[in-house]
């Protein structure tokens, strides 16, 4: 339990969480000692309001991104005050600047949070209006709150320079450990092989996010306040993290044929599979380490585990007799060059975090690396592009505004108490997706209602304000922290400090809570009305899109591989974007796919095609995946003919299906005719011609023909899965599009 609640203050969310509630507890108490807590609570406002939009990036990007934010906040919030006077005018402005608000989001994360700061200063502005200067001074204030958060965070930042990037290492770890535990659950001869890899599959989307983050801060860095050895260190880490995850998707075995192959010999497979948990925790353990700052201590003696492997490939071999084992020794030896490799990647993290490392220079890839960077920049014409309803942006922020305007509306006509709390239910539940606007709808009445009778039961016994107003920091702390991780904890504790701070600043404390809860299920209503009726953003819609970028990126990625193995040499930073782009879009395939799950059954359309494309989509990156980091790591023979008509092939298939897709039509394509018999040739071919080579080549000794041969004969599997897979992928993208066409 001590351990958890270490690990919980520790976190980047916690973290975070001490940064906005120190901004906005450390003005109210100041304030309030010189007798002027209105300001002090209004500078409060302003360090809250800009909060969110103090997102993963370098240094230089987050000082802009947070001032403009606080600027954005204090001028929507003085624009409604001065406005609110002339309602003839009034409602149309209001609509306008909703809407405007809402549509800064097409910009990306850091605007989508800066949209979320605006439209929570609209609807809390109505909490207290006012006129004139005082409207002036009001918007002062609240900008100097975004101010003093800035402050606040870049005190964070100078103390512990380098703790964010540690904390989001150690989950990067600790994901890449649970990854490598999923793939060591496969050796399970019971094991449901198809619901891991669906694990897998979610795990690469938290994987994605959190290598998204880290390349922003660490390639960022680099950029803008030149190198470290800490920042070299850290980018080291990353770096083979993500070779780590990409040997571990690369290396597919055929658990089936191996269980049957091994059926009387199951030593060999325990002893590989004990190897594969060894390696997850040594990763685990590792992850801890740098959790909690401490100097790491190697536990696992991995090479006393390959040893073992290799000895229950010599005692298979011995049994059976070098002739009878040689395709199970080839099939081990195999799964022992993947572990070797893991193995050597893994020895380089522990070795960054157990002492220094001096021998990777970056200093001549600064370009490079910032390609893998998402850029920066502004343009206007992105913002007029998506005025449009094919946009998702601009669908969603017209869906927003009408419903905060009809809530707004409902507030003024209706005697609640305050209007305010049912827009500002409106702004923090509703999201472009039905599916997660309706269980934020949920949570948020539930934590409401349970938070609302927790407080007001503490309040009815608890009288004393100095006790109460340390319940509400505590409170708001903890429930800051959970609002990205439990929204259902996080609404209950949000609730629990605001009925605190009402229970310090009225003696009606009842009221206010039957007003707040009325008020969140008038909100929590709307949002999720508007989202099944007004232009509702069903996953089905865009599915044909989150299909197409991600066979797109699979196409790209074997592309960059088939280039790379026709003219070897230095591995390309082409390469890496093409891989790292795969990752990414499947993710997102996946992300739609679970995201159409929690949507109503009726709108779930093709949700079993959509789920086959996405697991076939995922073993074709493996596959893809394999066959690069082979060509990597051993001296390849040149690219045959052969080689590249099955590569023709597979990007024929997966063009055909791109085709499809993008014009909802199965004929539109002609994808050209694939003789089935020529393609049996080349295989036999490629077969033939390295095997022949390889058994006359009087050079070669005989462990290194037989690693030539090993060669050959991954080569032409995995050229036969890819031409299998893509062929799947060609016939279930034709079933979807025929059952739904445009």
């Amino acid at each position: 339990m001590f351990d958890r609640i270490v690990k919980f203050t520790n976190s980047t969310s916690f973290i975070n969480a001490s940064k906005v509630t120190l901004a906005s507890v450390v003005p109210v108490l100041f304030f309030n000692f010189l007798g002027y807590f209105e300001i002090g609570f209004t500078i409060a406002l302003g360090a809250f309001y800009t909060y969110p939009s103090d997102i993963p990036s370098n240094l230089k990007h987050k000082i802009k991104g947070i001032v403009v934010t606080a600027l954005i906040v204090s001028c929507v919030n003085l624009l409604v005050n001065l406005v609110y006077p002339f309602p003839w005018l009034f409602y149309p402005f209001l609509g306008i600047l909703l809407f405007l608000s809402s549509m800064i989001s097409v910009y990306g994360q850091r605007a989508t949070m800066a949209s979320f700061s605006a439209l929570l200063s609209i609807s809390l502005s109505f909490a207290h209006l006012h006129e004139g200067w005082e409207a002036v001074l009001h918007s002062s204030y609240i900008f100097a709150g975004g101010l003093f958060y800035l402050i606040v965070s870049l005190i964070f930042h100078y103390v512990k320079p380098h703790r964010y990037v540690e904390l989001q290492i150690a989950d990067g770890i600790r994901l890449t450990a649970k990854y490598l535990k999923l793939r060591g659950d496969l050796w399970n001869p019971d094991a449901d092989r198809k619901k891991i890899i669906e694990k897998q599959l979610h795990l690469q989307v938290e994987l994605n996010q959190i290598h998204e983050n880290l390349r922003q801060v660490l390639i960022g860095n680099r950029a803008t306040s030149g190198d470290s050895s800490q920042n070299r260190k850290m980018l080291i880490v990353f770096i083979t993290l993500v070779e780590i995850q990409e040997l571990a998707l690369s290396t597919s075995f055929d658990h089936n044929k191996l269980h049957k192959k091994f059926n009387d010999h199951p030593e060999a497979l325990r002893s590989y599979q004990n190897l594969a948990y060894k390696l997850a925790s040594t990763l685990k353990k590792l992850s801890k380490s740098v959790h909690k700052a401490s100097k790491y201590i190697s536990v696992n003696d991995l090479k006393k585990e390959l040893d073992g492997l290799e000895s229950a490939i010599d005692a298979y071999k011995n049994n059976l007799g070098k002739i009878e084992a040689s395709e199970g020794v080839w099939m081990l030896t195999n799964m022992l060059k993947y572990a070797q490799k893991q193995v050597e990647k893994i020895k380089i993290v522990e070795l960054a975090f157990s002492s220094a490392i001096h021998s990777f220079d970056f200093k001549e890839k600064n370009k490079e690396l910032e390609k893998f960077l998402t850029p920066q920049y502004y343009p206007i014409r992105t913002l007029i592009e998506n005025f449009s309803f094919s946009s998702t942006f601009f669908r969603h922020s017209l869906r927003l505004t009408i419903t905060i305007m009809v809530g707004f509306i409902i507030g003024k006509l209706l005697p609640f108490q305050n209007v305010y709390w049912i827009l500002l239910t409106i702004v923090v539940i509703m999201r472009p997706g039905y599916g997660l606007t309706k269980e934020r709808s949920y949570n948020r009445v539930f934590g409401t209602i349970l938070g609302g009778l927790i407080a007001f039961g503490i309040v009815s016994l608890v009288h004393n304000h100095i006790a109460i107003s340390i319940f509400a920091i505590v409170c708001m702390l903890i429930g800051i922290s959970f609002t990205q991780s439990n929204y259902k904890v996080s609404t209950t504790l949000v609730t629990m400090y605001v009925v605190f701070v009402y229970g310090i600043l009225t003696p009606n404390i009842l009221e206010v809570i039957q007003f707040r809860i009325l008020d969140s299920l008038v909100g929590a209503t709307l949002a999720f009305l508007a989202n099944y009726y007004l232009w509702p953003a069903w996953e089905f819609l865009n599915a044909a899109s989150f299909l197409e970028k991600a066979i797109e990126a699979n196409k790209n990625y074997l592309r960059e591989i088939a280039e790379y193995y026709n003219k070897k040499g230095t591995l390309p930073t082409s390469y890496r974007l093409a891989r790292k782009n795969a990752f990414i879009e499947i993710g997102n395939l996946m992300t739609s796919f679970q995201r159409m799950i929690q949507e109503p059954k009726s709108k779930q359309k093709q949700l079993p095609q959509i789920n086959k494309l996405a697991v076939l989509n995922h073993s074709l990156l493996s596959s893809s995946a394999s066959l690069g980091t082979y060509i990597q790591s051993h001296k390849t023979t040149s690219a045959s003919e052969s080689f590249n008509f099955v590569i023709d092939i597979v990007i024929s298939n997966l063009n055909h299906s791109i085709a499809i897709l993008r014009h909802g039509k199965t004929s539109l394509y002609k994808n050209k005719d694939i003789n089935k018999e020529k393609l049996t040739f080349h295989f036999e071919e490629l077969k033939r011609k390295n095997f022949s080579r390889l058994e006359n080549d009087n050079e070669l000794d005989e462990n290194a023909r037989e690693s030539k041969m090993q060669e050959a004969q991954l080569v032409i599997e995995q050229l036969i899965w890819m031409t299998d897979l893509s062929d799947k992928i060609l016939t279930i993208t034709k079933e979807f599009i025929a059952k739904n066409p445009d």
